[in-house]
């Protein structure tokens, strides 16, 4: 009995040593916390040459949001939803051989079967034609 008195004790005192420490201070967040390119000392590109980055995030995130749960990441059908919906494999030469960039811009555009239409600006459907034309032979 004495010897848990004991224990309790020095773990009491333990416990209280730790917590006599003063709180880190919390500041608010601001966008530079994460703008780590400027506070390197590195200056940020100009504004004209963000504009490729910023299209082809839009078009990586069309892809993803889009055509990814069929076609998977790297187009080849093999999605979540790939094998129910029989997506084709856009990696394939043939198929590549056989598709214009407007015919695969319409069907982006326009669906087919189980394929919704998806009303994406101009741009974006360009940047997804480009995408699945790079795919070829992948």
């Amino acid at each position: 009995m004495r010897r848990s008195a004991l224990l309790l004790t020095i773990f009491g005192v333990i416990l209280a040593a730790g917590c006599d420490r003063a709180p880190d201070p919390v500041r608010e967040w601001s966008p530079q916390d994460h703008d780590q390119e400027q506070q390197s000392g590195q200056q940020a590109p100009p504004s004209g040459s963000q504009k490729p980055n910023v299209q082809m995030q839009l078009v990586e995130s069309a892809w993803m949001q889009t055509c990814n749960t069929c076609h998977g990441p790297l187009g080849k059908g093999d999605g979540p939803q790939g094998a129910l919906v029989k997506a084709p494999d856009l990696t394939r030469p043939d198929w590549q051989a056989k598709v214009t960039d407007e015919e695969i811009a319409a069907r982006i555009k326009s669906g087919k079967g189980l394929m919704p239409p998806n009303d994406l600006p101009d741009s974006t459907l360009k940047g997804l034609v480009a995408r699945i034309r790079a795919l070829k032979g992948q």
